[in-house]
């Protein structure tokens, strides 16, 4: 938990300690990396989706009728924050594979550090969806409050936020811009620096995913 929030779980797994562990290595290349996010997405989503309603049906069994426990409630939206975002869907949808996907396209203008929109497509009657908004990073919480700020305007309402890594500064944001939001961070570091780049951090996960510079 992060100063006894409960909207707030600091995954504190070793495998995610260990996994985490590689992507900061500048040796981790590109295949490798995006493997270990999708695998980090599925440890991070695991936790996030303890809490989905289950409900008893009945089924049979080699042996006799049984009434077995199925995931009931609602239906999942996995909306990445392009285009890093992209590298947690594919693990998230392991787990979720009838989820429905959808996209915002944000990107952080280098003088003022703030998330500009350029996209926002997300999936029909969102306001009925259990929402799971994945991002590898949280810097300074702009992007990640912005795009909340869109589903929201839309009518999502059951919202949780993924990231592999965080500031401080960035989580301290977000949790008071919105504070009904529950918040799933693979490992909370020490701070950003004046470039807005989290420390020790990972470099651009962007970059690092789809090899681009």
């Amino acid at each position: 938990m992060y100063n006894g929030n409960e909207n707030v779980m600091i995954c504190d797994h070793p495998l995610i300690k260990h996994k985490i562990s590689m992507l900061r290595n500048k040796n981790t290349g590109t295949n490798e990396f995006r493997a270990i996010v999708e695998e980090i997405a599925m440890l991070i989503g695991y936790e996030a989706l303890r809490d989905l309603e289950i409900e008893e049906v009945e089924i049979e069994t080699p042996l006799e009728v049984a009434k077995c426990p199925v995931i009931a409630g609602k239906k999942q939206a996995i909306v990445p924050i392009l285009r890093a975002g992209l590298g947690l869907v594919g693990g998230l949808l392991k787990l979720m594979p009838t989820a429905k996907v959808g996209h915002i396209g944000l990107y952080r203008d280098e003088e003022t550090f703030e998330p500009q929109e350029y996209y926002c497509k997300l999936p029909s009657a969102i306001d009925q969806r259990k929402i799971f908004v994945v991002d590898p990073m949280l810097a300074t919480g702009g992007s990640a409050i912005a795009a909340i700020d869109f589903i929201k305007q839309r009518g999502g309402k059951d919202i949780n936020f993924l990231c592999v890594i965080a500031a401080p500064e960035g989580l301290e944001k977000l949790i008071a811009a919105h504070p009904d939001v529950k918040i799933y961070v693979g490992n909370l570091d020490r701070e950003l620096n004046e470039k807005a780049y989290i420390l020790p951090g990972l470099g651009d996960a962007g970059d690092r995913i789809f090899g681009t510079k």
